[in-house]
């Protein structure tokens, strides 16, 4: 399975996991992005990222922890 930047929830998850100890509340956007990107199962465009698609991760992220 491939991860887009439309996978928000899936790429929350994999996040998650891989950073369990982080408080995605606290994670700037440039953090977020190259922690996307660097996920195994990421395979898009890194220009087709944008500050909502951020949130989006962002917000999923802080669901899945609580």
């Amino acid at each position: 399975m491939s991860l887009k930047w439309t996978d928000v929830l899936d790429i929350a998850i994999e996040l998650d996991e891989k950073y369990p100890d982080i408080d995605p509340q606290f994670v700037n956007f440039v953090d977020l992005r190259n922690w996307v990107m660097q996920l195994d199962e990421f395979d898009d465009d890194p220009e087709h990222c944008g500050e909502r698609i951020l949130e989006g991760i962002q917000l999923a992220w802080i669901e899945e922890k609580a």
